[in-house]
């Protein structure tokens, strides 16, 4: 039981939306430049908070680009498990600002929320993992488990130097359960964790056709048009009911067992409710899947931007020389992202007419995560967020991509806990972003939980 560490966190609340409200103020948007020193600020804001609560073993290395923060405590068990938890100190830009109803690194409390940007990701649930373990420190002297802590300046640019940082630093980072709180329960009042990400494959496409830009009437007919040509190419890549047709394509793919759709069927989701919110129609996607099963499980393919032509004010009577596409796919276990990009480009290429050339860039990936649903780590989450909600947590998966969760997986052999506290429709990376304060006091206590019932356990 954990009432006193309880105690001590509903005691302290108000200190702690203080202290996170410190932290919101540093403006750490890791891609401009012009916040270079903002985000090496709040690697320091961080390390020295860290130090505060008492742990005083904490480094922030230096990278090419922005710094990594670590730190490690080591508990007097000599069989404790030892947790890594990862998370992440920069934040999105906040453009446009004017649809922000108060100055994004101004923290605002209002209707039960703190209203920043990075409140939710991931600020917010960084920095009540720090609260749990001070709760620990303060009320019983010491943690039941060996913490890690690993903090990046870089997961909203990528994570450029992170994977270097850990295939360098194996023994360093070595561990029995990673924690993550960087994605959202599934509703509010119904904790969850996350078993699943896709991955992704990002490419772009360019159509050309003659060397110039033509006369549309005095061409038009008897040269290709390569946006008339692109949309074509792009209309064969999906059949009528959704399924991509890139030869290969589904062959990896895990299919969803019968225990996994008849737990997403169980789960509170409003179909209609979901349409009104888009002002949609109707919903659209993989023949024979519901609407959760093709958001999380589910491969897809999507046109994310497409270029050519005249698109100004007016009308111009061209024939364009040239048309670009970017085209993503979301992948799930077991796709692999460079597998999928080389079938994407010879397909591609093999359903271009003759009349135009084709060039095929392949951007960046990331492979898709399923972690074990029976691990020590997860089976601790669950009694840990019932200690904290009071009910059961649901199990899901989403349809986004966290691609650190792989190279924990890979380079660190140690299983993935997805532990979030966000909703997804708090704004992340949208004007007005927020944290609900009840997810914020509960995630303190959750993780808290957590960390008590790994200790539980030996290695």
């Amino acid at each position: 039981m954990i009432n006193d560490i309880k105690e001590y966190i509903l005691e302290n609340q108000p200190r702690f939306l203080n202290e996170l409200a410190d932290l919101l103020r540093i403006p750490s948007v890791s891609t401009a430049p012009e916040h270079k020193a903002d985000v090496a600020a709040c690697a320091d804001f961080v390390a020295n908070h860290i130090r505060a609560i008492g742990i005083e073993d904490v480094t922030v290395f230096p990278t090419n680009g922005h710094p990594i923060v670590y730190a490690e405590y080591k508990c007097s068990r000599a069989d404790a498990p030892t947790v890594l938890f990862y998370g992440h100190y920069d934040v999105q830009p906040v453009d446009p600002l004017n649809l922000w109803t108060n100055p994004p690194f101004e923290p605002t409390f209002r209707d039960g929320k703190v209203f920043a940007r990075g409140a939710t990701d991931d600020k917010g649930q960084i920095f009540l993992h720090i609260k749990s373990l001070e709760a620990h420190l303060k009320v019983r002297g010491e943690l039941p488990v060996n913490v890690k802590l690993l903090l990046e300046g870089e997961e909203e640019v990528g994570s450029i130097h992170l994977e270097e940082f850990i295939r360098t630093h194996t023994d360093l980072l070595r561990c029995d359960t990673v924690v993550i709180s960087d994605t959202p329960i599934y509703a509010p009042g119904v904790p969850s964790l996350v078993y699943g990400l896709r991955g992704l494959c990002y490419m772009e496409v360019t159509v050309t056709g003659p060397n110039r830009d033509l006369h549309s009437g005095s061409f038009g007919g008897a040269v290709q048009n390569p946006v008339n040509a692109l949309c074509d190419m792009i209309a064969i890549l999906k059949d009528g009911y959704g399924r991509i047709t890139i030869p290969g394509f589904y062959d990896n793919v895990v299919p969803l067992t019968q225990e996994e759709r008849d737990g997403f069927e169980l789960l509170p989701f409003d179909e209609e409710e979901y349409r009104s919110q888009l002002e949609i129609p109707f919903t659209f996607g993989e023949f024979g899947y519901s609407t959760l099963e093709r958001t999380w499980a589910r491969p897809t393919l999507d046109v994310n931007g497409i270029i050519g032509g005249f698109t100004g004010v007016g009308a111009k009577t061209v024939l364009p020389s040239m048309a670009k596409a970017k085209i993503s796919m979301r992948l799930v276990a077991n796709q692999d992202a460079d597998d999928i990009a080389q079938k994407f480009e010879e397909y591609f290429k093999a359903i271009a007419p003759p009349t135009v050339k084709v060039e095929v860039v392949n951007h960046h990936g990331a492979n898709p995560v399923l972690t074990p649903r029976d691990s020590m780590g997860m089976n601790a989450a669950r009694v840990a967020l019932h200690e904290a909600y009071g009910k059961e947590a649901v199990l899901t998966r989403e349809g986004g991509s966290i691609p650190v969760c792989l190279l924990f997986s890979t380079i660190l052999h140690a299983p993935t806990v997805l532990m979030g506290f966000g909703l997804s429709t708090e704004n992340a990376h949208s004007p007005d972003e927020h944290f609900l304060l009840e997810n914020f006091e509960k995630g303190i206590i959750a993780t808290a939980a957590f960390y008590e019932e790994m200790g539980k356990q030996t290695v």
